[in-house]
């Protein structure tokens, strides 16, 4: 195999809310942590063990504000994207190194009225596709509105 491939795919639940920050030319990133988890039961033991791994995630321009908008703490939420680590300098002047998804992709799993974020209008469910330079490319849908064939609409295809 010639290519490389850097993706990722998540399910899991928030564990703060959206933390959004802009920037003077009007795009802005949002960030947030998700948290999945595995449970097993040790062999040994025979003792139910869950292990939690946290997740930060990083979403650009018009889908950092539908995330800030429509996410809140516990939410649970599929992402796509990949892996980037990048460096920074913290206080005391220490290299440091951060790795987080770049979502690409993402759809609201908790049921509409049982969202945090925003108790008027709910956690619908979306599906948001994330260009991560340019905020013009993003597409919303609603799952509601596909159109599915019915059982007996099935039957009556002509082959």
């Amino acid at each position: 195999m010639s290519g490389t491939l850097n993706k990722v795919m998540l399910i899991g639940n928030l564990g703060d809310e959206v933390k959004m920050h802009y920037f003077e030319n009007g795009d802005c990133i949002g960030r947030f942590p998700i948290a999945t988890s595995e449970t097993y039961t040790s062999k040994k033991t025979g003792e139910r063990t869950t292990t939690t791994e946290w997740h930060n995630i990083v979403v650009r321009n018009k889908s950092a504000e539908i995330c800030e908008k429509y996410l809140g703490k516990g939410d649970k939420i599929y992402v796509e994207g990949r892996l980037r680590t990048r460096q920074w300098q913290d206080d005391s002047g220490n290299t440091r190194y951060s790795t987080e998804v770049q979502a690409q992709d993402f759809t609201f799993l908790t049921p509409k009225g049982e969202s945090n974020a925003n108790p008027q209008q709910g956690g619908e469910a979306q599906n948001q596709k994330a260009d991560p330079t340019t905020s013009d490319n993003t597409q919303t849908t609603n799952p509601k509105e596909s159109t599915a064939l019915s059982p007996s609409e099935e039957d009556d295809l002509p082959f």
